[in-house]
């Protein structure tokens, strides 16, 4: 395997992406890995890297660049802990069209690399990134193929780039796995992105007996057998829809 981290111009600035992916065989398919609140660990890295492991050139950019941070270390879990409120200010710092102008920039450069293939582009988003993840299919219909939302929050919103109107609007298939117990994504909205989902090929699962964050090893909500199943479906997903 080959890792590299490099900054990334975008309207913005630079964003400095995590990029790995096979020596030998390319050029590869795309997957665009959005990181989750947290923002970037070894934790994120791992993950890409096992991702790349089956075929893929996969990048994780830090999405928390316009404000000049990027690891943000450990997150106590007390609400009240000035770590984990400066993490949700962070989160709340960016949005949809703002991750799409980076997806524009991550794109642009993975033209210019002999490994990937930018014609077949697979997306996936965990927490607050599942709805980045399902909006590059709609923003790029032309590339996207598969998009995976992984315990994604604001998944049935108001607004017109809310995840659950996404199946309209690309041909991309479509995965959302969702914990039982989530507080960030309850029953109700759920329930809205199954019914919005009915009739497609696009697929709403709900883990048995997990929390929100239960694919991540370092959470103590980790759930080894729900985490294995994430990735059987998440390579599926993209055995499927990825193929050149």
């Amino acid at each position: 395997m080959i890792d590299q981290q490099i900054d990334i111009a975008t309207k913005d600035g630079k964003t400095t992406t995590f990029i790995t992916h096979p020596e030998r065989g390319g050029p590869f398919p795309v997957i665009i890995f959005y990181m989750d609140a947290p923002a970037i660990r070894e934790e994120l890295r791992d993950m890409a890297r096992r991702l790349g492991t089956s075929g893929y050139y996969v990048m994780l950019p830090n999405l928390y660049y316009r404000s000049g941070v990027m690891e943000l270390g450990p997150i106590p879990p007390d609400p009240e802990a000035p770590e984990r409120k400066r993490m949700f200010s962070y989160m709340n710092s960016i949005n949809i069209p703002m991750v799409m102008e980076d997806t524009k920039a991550l794109l642009a450069f993975a033209e210019t690399q002999e490994a990937a293939n930018t014609k077949i582009v697979g997306t996936v988003g965990y927490c607050m990134s599942g709805r980045y993840a399902v909006n590059a299919a709609t923003q790029f219909p032309d590339r996207v193929k598969a998009a995976a939302s992984i315990y994604g929050t604001h998944l049935a919103t108001d607004q017109a780039d809310s995840p659950h109107l996404a199946a309209s609007k690309t041909k991309a298939e479509l995965y959302f796995a969702c914990a039982e117990t989530d507080i960030y994504a309850p029953q109700e909205i759920i329930d809205k992105l199954k019914q919005a989902m009915q009739g497609t090929k696009n697929e709403v699962e709900i883990f048995p007996d997990t929390h929100h964050g239960f694919a991540f090893p370092k959470r103590p909500v980790y759930h080894r057998d729900a985490a294995e199943r994430h990735w059987e479906r998440l390579l599926a997903l993209y055995h499927r829809n990825l193929a050149q």
